[in-house]
């Protein structure tokens, strides 16, 4: 088997512990950092360089599709998989938006997460059984999975990363700080996100969060 680098990234230590039992276990292959957030995930990604990321994907800070998404900015010779609870087609399509091969749910852990680190290894995509069935199905019905949802409004990047950051309590200060950007930006953005969301108060921004997963509840 051929040697790997991985990054574990979830704001579970004791997930964090399991992964890496689990990986290290195999012949060759090293668990060469950790993370507890996404905006760690990020820096560590940078930093280490390994062959495979494996990113929760409600982390605080930064969640792990916005992870996802610098750390193939910055790193595309990393491949990412994401770990999830939740099993949908909707899912799905925001993880291959966001440019990972790699999609296992918790619960599958014991049974797929070697699996998927060697198909993404060689460059092949992995996906937890459940939902592979689901978007077949999708697909058997004529609803196409990268068909964009109509009528949801479509936020940029650095919105999602500011709405994120304001769902779980941060003042605008405190975001433009984690963001590296002007206090001003953040008002912006944050005029933009209530705006695009038609919603009026942060309280509506964390029901939002919840209810599509950048924020886990």
């Amino acid at each position: 088997m051929k040697s790997l680098r991985i990054l574990v990234a979830d704001d579970h230590e004791v997930v964090r512990r399991g992964a890496r039992a689990m990986l290290e276990a195999q012949a060759g292959w090293s668990v060469v950092g950790e993370a507890a957030n996404g905006q760690e995930a990020v820096e560590a990604t940078k930093k280490l360089k390994p062959d495979v990321a494996i990113l929760d994907i409600t982390m605080p800070k930064l969640n792990g599709l916005e992870a996802a998404r610098l750390i193939l900015k910055e790193a595309p010779q990393t491949e990412v998989l994401i770990l999830t609870m939740h099993e949908s087609e909707e899912l799905m399509r925001e993880v291959l938006q966001a440019g990972a091969k790699g999609y296992v749910l918790k619960s599958d852990v014991g049974k797929d997460l070697v699996a998927a680190v060697i198909a993404l290894s060689h460059r092949k995509p992995y996906f937890t059984s459940a939902v592979t069935e689901m978007v077949l199905e999708g697909y058997r019905s004529h609803v196409l999975p990268n068909e964009p949802d109509k009528g949801i409004p479509q936020l940029t990047a650095r919105e999602r990363q500011v709405a994120q950051l304001l769902a779980e309590g941060k003042c605008n200060k405190e975001v433009a700080t984690a963001l590296c950007i002007g206090v001003k930006t953040v008002e912006t953005h944050r005029a933009n996100i209530m705006r695009k969301l038609n919603i009026h108060s942060v309280t509506d921004l964390v029901r939002y969060a919840i209810r599509n997963r950048i924020v886990a509840a």
